[in-house]
């Protein structure tokens, strides 16, 4: 008896495209931290940017929060981040 496996996942339809994304942190830069409004998600991005902070003593932090987990952040907001920011980091929890 010979045992076949079967991979379930399917060929990618599409050809992948690699992009590039990067943000200069040799000097001043302006980094966004996106709450996503579960509980604990403020207080994990303080932690984060305390550990930043320390590893990039010239960041401006701008913090941001979308306050209800279940919906996506408003055009508005996500615009405001990308006119203020140059890089972000979105976080969530529990």
């Amino acid at each position: 008896m010979t045992v076949q496996y079967h991979d379930p996942n399917a060929a990618p339809s599409t050809a992948a495209m690699p992009y590039g994304l990067a943000a200069n942190f040799a000097g001043a830069i302006t980094l966004g931290l996106l709450a996503n409004g579960f509980p604990d998600s403020d207080q994990f991005l303080d932690a984060v940017e305390t550990s930043l902070r320390k590893a990039l003593p010239s960041a401006t932090f701008k913090r941001y929060n979308k306050r209800n987990p279940s919906i996506r952040a408003s055009g508005e907001l996500i615009e405001e981040i990308a006119n203020d920011c140059d890089a972000f980091i979105s976080a969530y929890g529990h």
